[in-house]
C-alpha cells in the first residue's frame, strides 16, 4: 500500500498540499478528485518523486521514496503525467519498450520483448506498433502511453488526468482500460479525475481533496451524494442511481 504522512508542499510561501496523511488502499482502482487548486496533481507527483516534498515521508510497500533508488522505486511504481509529449519521432513499439528501461537499461531481452508484445496487445495496439506516435489519434496516442506504463509492470500505476483531451467515446475506453488492468494483472490504480462521473462509475474508492488538505475518502456510494458534493465544489448537485452507478449532475 501507499502509505501518506503529513506531507506538504508549498510554491512562493503557498501551501498547495497542507499537511495530508492518507493511506491508499492495495488494489483495484482508486480516484482522486476535486476542485482546481486542490492539490491533487501535487501530491501524485510527490507519490511519484516528480516533486519534492516539503514535509513527510510517503512509503510505497514500506519503501520510503525520498530514499529509494531509481531504478528499485521504477519497478514497484509507474507514473504518467498529464504533459506525456514527447519531442523525439517514436513508433509505439518504441514507446511501449521504454516501459522496460528499468530492468533492461536500454538493452531489451527476450523477456523484456515479451512484456512489450502483451502491453500492445492488451492495448489493441498490435497492428499499430510500427506506426509512429504523431501519426496516431489523440485516443490510439494515449493507449500507446499506458501501454508503455503497463509494460513497465510495477504494483502501482499513477494516472494523472489521463482522460484530457479525450472525447467521451475515448474517454470511456480509457476508463474501462484502466479498471480492467487493474483486475487483470492484480495492479493498484490511483486516477486523478476532474470528472466526478467517471470516478462514481468505474473506482473502488475515492479520496477528496479541498484547498490541499484530505477533506474525505471512501467508496463511490459514500461519496457521491448531493450534500457531500456540494460541500466540495460550492455549487448544487443532484445524484440519480442508474443501475449500479450514481451519476451527479448540478445545477446553480
Amino acid at each position: 500500500m501507499i502509505e501518506i504522512r503529513d506531507v506538504s508542499k508549498a510554491y512562493d510561501g503557498t501551501l498547495v498540499v497542507d499537511g495530508v496523511s492518507l493511506t491508499l488502499p492495495k488494489g483495484g482502482l482508486t480516484s482522486i478528485i476535486g476542485p482546481n487548486g486542490a492539490g491533487k496533481s501535487t501530491l501524485l507527483s510527490m507519490v511519484a518523486r516528480l516533486l519534492p516534498m516539503d514535509k513527510g515521508e510517503i512509503l510505497v510497500d514500506g519503501l520510503d521514496v525520498a530514499k529509494t533508488p531509481g531504478d528499485a522505486l521504477a519497478r514497484r511504481l509507474a507514473v504518467l503525467r498529464q504533459d506525456n509529449q514527447i519531442v523525439a519521432r517514436l513508433t509505439v513499439r518504441d514507446l511501449v519498450t521504454f516501459g522496460r528501461y528499468p530492468y533492461s537499461k536500454g538493452r531489451p531481452t527476450l523477456d523484456d520483448k515479451a512484456h512489450v508484445e502483451r502491453a500492445l496487445a492488451y492495448l489493441g495496439l498490435k497492428t499499430l506498433g510500427e506506426r509512429y506516435l504523431d501519426e496516431l489519434s489523440g485516443g490510439q496516442r494515449q493507449r500507446a502511453f499506458v501501454a508503455m506504463v503497463l509494460c513497465q509492470d510495477t504494483d502501482y500505476m499513477l494516472f494523472d488526468e489521463p482522460l484530457n483531451n479525450l472525447d467521451i467515446r475515448h474517454a470511456v475506453g480509457m476508463m474501462k482500460i484502466l479498471k480492467d488492468a487493474a483486475r487483470d494483472f492484480g495492479k493498484t490504480v490511483v486516477v486523478v479525475l476532474h470528472d466526478i462521473n467517471f470516478a462514481s462509475c468505474y473506482s473502488d474508492h475515492i479520496v477528496v481533496m479541498r484547498d490541499g488538505q484530505l477533506f474525505l475518502q471512501g467508496s463511490p456510494d459514500e461519496i457521491v451524494r448531493p450534500e457531500i458534493l456540494s460541500s466540495i465544489y460550492g455549487t448544487e448537485f443532484a445524484v440519480h442511481q442508474l443501475g449500479p452507478n450514481r451519476i451527479a449532475t448540478y445545477y446553480t
